[in-house]
């Protein structure tokens, strides 16, 4: 990886290894069981064991975005967040939380009521024309995702020429849109199996380290997604030792965050790999 900073409310905080950003899904219907958290208690007895397990970061979701998904209107997602995020906050007060949503208006209660950090947007402004401008004015990190279309009908624009070459040309427009209005702590996703295949998706992992081209650290969420079932024919809830694997190639590859439902087996993939990293 390459060292990076975030303004984090103000304060510059350094990161020089890579970065574990634990999930947490407020949702009864997210696409890893093991994952959902229906409650308060589920809720405050996640964050409390990815604190303790080694997360730098939490991402908490409201919107479950895996195909076929119930819609979620924008009064149940900001309730489910604000829960989650208050709840987060009062537990992990010094660990910079982030909000999984695409809504601008969901955006700007995270940052300026509930306590959220970060805005993590899985499609990348393109669902919202509002989210670029309320970024900038909240002056809040901003993760960029790829996704084509909605979360419903996403695999209908799974068509590239080339998905590695598609996919840097089209984060870099968004990037060059977020520069016009002063954004500059952007982090990149690429958006592992949204509007991607299976084929696709390996592609982008074969090729991650051209991401540096846009230079912003890159984000891999590829944690017990189809990518890895598929292929080996098994379910989410089996897929944790495919998941390490992956996301050792991920690091390998330059990958800045990893954003994972099992903190402590990835921060254990850091740690060997940075081990392994610093003799070469």
């Amino acid at each position: 990886m390459t060292p990076f900073t975030l303004n984090i409310r103000g304060k510059l905080v350094s990161y020089d290894r890579p970065v574990v950003m634990g999930i947490v899904n407020v949702t009864p219907d997210s696409f890893f069981e093991g994952s959902r958290c229906p409650d308060d208690a589920a809720i405050a007895a996640s964050v409390a064991k990815m604190i303790a397990d080694g997360a730098d970061m939490i991402d908490i979701g409201g919107y479950s975005s895996r195909p076929g998904a119930a819609d979620v209107t924008p009064e149940q997602e900001a309730e489910r967040l604000s829960r989650g995020v208050k709840i987060a906050r009062a537990i992990a007060p010094d660990t910079p939380i982030s909000v999984d949503t695409f809504r601008a208006s969901i955006a700007r209660q995270a940052i300026t009521e509930w306590g959220a950090d970060i805005i993590n947007d899985i499609s990348g402004g393109n669902l919202d024309p509002d989210m670029y401008d309320t970024v900038a004015d909240l002056n809040a990190p901003y993760i960029l995702m790829h996704m084509r279309g909605k979360p419903a009908d996403m695999q209908e624009y799974a068509k590239y020429d080339d998905v590695t070459a598609d996919v840097l040309s089209e984060l870099g427009d968004r990037l060059q849109q977020l520069a016009l209005r002063g954004v500059s702590d952007i982090i990149i996703d690429p958006g592992f199996g949204f509007s991607k295949t299976t084929d696709h998706n390996y592609r982008l992992m074969a090729q991650l380290a051209t991401f540096r081209l846009l230079h912003r650290p890159i984000l891999v969420g590829i944690s017990r997604k189809s990518m890895l079932t598929k292929p080996l024919g098994i379910t989410p809830d089996a897929a944790l030792n495919a998941t390490t694997a992956a996301n050792v190639i991920a690091l390998d590859r330059g990958a800045d965050i990893l954003r994972v439902h099992d903190v402590k087996e990835a921060r254990q993939a850091v740690e060997i790999y940075s081990l392994t990293a610093a003799q070469s």
